[in-house]
């Protein structure tokens, strides 16, 4: 279960963030939400695929950590062995909610921080500490809104990226069937890719307005990304 409450100075002021990794912390995600934005940053470590969601029928691209639910072949007793984790893991247990506030006599909408008090990174007793002693922001609170704000652009930047991906057939389901070492075989189906084919016959007017808004370069890291799936069998093998 979730807690989502606005955080506050006063009700908080004593409140920590534990930021080590591990299974009980909640790392022990098989794959996380991402954005062009942090493609460059993600296709060095993890593939980048794009899933669907169920309810929503709406895309998102996400970064892999394994090949099942709650398995994250990145996490071991040392923590997240990967140069680089995701925003959306890294900004645990913060979210960005929305505050009205009134202006002038105009009521607008405030982005604001929330937590999640039932998050098994909250602590009293250890982790970052969110505010000073006697009164404002700590350095890792200030850090936390500044991701947040990233995540907050890139998540809309990420809208037109899948819309343009869909508008132009770029999507395609695929299956991924992969053999162990030890003979085990396993089957990955839910995941959709960029169809090559269907890339490369755009007219040069489309691939241009493609690499005006970034989303060529978009494109080609996720495709670039897939070659970290060896790397993900690699270490799936070294945990048989």
């Amino acid at each position: 279960m979730s807690k989502h409450v606005l955080l506050n100075s006063l009700e908080h002021k004593d409140l920590k963030v534990i930021t080590e990794r591990s299974k009980e912390l909640g790392d022990n995600m098989w794959y996380s939400v991402t954005f062009p934005a942090e493609f460059r940053s993600i296709q060095a470590s993890y593939p980048i695929f794009f899933h669907k969601d169920g309810a929503t029928g709406q895309f998102f691209s996400v970064a892999l950590f394994g090949f099942q639910h709650n398995e994250n072949l990145f996490l071991n007793e040392q923590g997240w062995q990967a140069s680089y984790i995701p925003l959306s893991v890294r900004r645990q247990p913060f979210l960005i909610g929305q505050q009205t506030v009134r202006e002038d006599g105009i009521e607008q909408q405030q982005r604001v921080i929330h937590v999640d008090m039932e998050s098994p990174r909250v602590s009293d007793t250890e982790g970052e500490a969110l505010f000073h002693p006697f009164g404002g922001n700590t350095d890792f609170l200030d850090a936390a809104a500044e991701m947040l704000e990233t995540i907050h652009y890139g998540l809309q930047d990420s809208q037109r990226f899948i819309d343009t991906l869909i508008e132009h057939q770029l999507l395609e389901s695929f299956t991924l069937d992969i053999t162990l070492d030890n003979g085990e075989q396993k089957q990955m189906i839910g995941f959709y890719t960029i169809n090559e084919e269907t890339l490369a016959g755009l007219a040069p007017e489309v691939l241009t307005q493609l690499y005006k808004t970034g989303h060529l370069q978009a494109i080609y890291m996720a495709m670039a990304s897939q070659s970290k799936i060896r790397d993900l069998l690699t270490l799936k093998n070294a945990k048989q």
